[in-house]
C-alpha cells in the first residue's frame, strides 16, 4: 500500500462515521448536549468537518466549500473561513444549529471528496512539503495531514458517544 492508498482509506472511513454519528436524530438531538458545558454531537460534526475544510483548502490554496457553499445558513452560521469551532463557548455552542443531519453528512461528504481527490494527487516527496511556518519546527503536509485527521476521528468518535448518551437518556 502506498502512502496516497493509507491516507485515502483512512480519510475515507469518516463519512461513515459521520453518518452514524447524526442518523436518524432530530434538530433537536443534534443540539442536545449530554451535559452543561459539552458539545452536542452536531457541533461535534460541524467542527469536525470545519476542520478539515480549512485544513485542506489551505494547502490546497483554495476557497473553503464553508464559504463558497450554502452550509453556514443551513447550520445557522454565517460564512466566516476562520470559525472552525476552536475556543467556542457555550454561546457560540448552541448557535451551531444544523436543520438536519443530512447538511452535516452533505457538507461533510462535500469536504471529504475533495480531500480525497487531493490525497490521490500526492507524492511521497510532498509529504515533506512545509505547509505552516508559524510552529517550531514547521508543519509539513505529513503532519498536517495526520494532525487533521486525528482531530476528525477523536471529534467522530465523541460524536458517537455523545449519541449513545442522548439515545439512553
Amino acid at each position: 500500500m502506498d502512502v496516497n492508498d493509507l491516507l485515502t482509506e483512512a480519510y475515507g472511513r469518516l463519512p461513515d462515521l459521520v453518518r452514524s454519528a447524526v442518523d436518524g436524530l432530530s434538530a433537536e438531538q443534534l443540539r442536545q448536549a449530554p451535559a452543561a458545558g459539552a458539545n452536542p454531537v452536531g457541533w461535534l460534526v460541524w467542527h469536525l468537518t470545519r476542520i478539515q475544510d480549512h485544513g485542506v483548502s489551505g494547502v490546497l490554496g483554495e476557497q473553503q466549500l464553508w464559504v463558497t457553499g450554502d452550509w453556514a445558513g443551513r447550520i445557522g452560521l454565517t460564512a466566516d473561513p476562520d470559525d472552525t469551532g476552536f475556543g467556542h463557548g457555550p454561546d457560540q455552542v448552541a448557535a451551531v444549529r444544523p436543520e438536519n443531519g443530512q447538511v452535516l453528512v452533505d457538507y461533510h461528504r462535500a469536504v471529504v471528496d475533495r480531500t480525497l481527490a487531493y490525497l490521490r494527487g500526492l507524492r511521497p516527496a510532498d509529504l515533506d512539503r512545509v505547509v505552516d511556518e508559524n510552529w517550531d519546527p514547521p508543519v509539513t503536509l505529513g503532519v498536517r495531514l495526520a494532525s487533521l485527521l486525528e482531530d476528525d476521528l477523536q471529534h467522530a468518535g465523541q460524536a458517537g458517544y455523545v449519541r449513545g448518551l442522548i439515545q439512553s437518556g
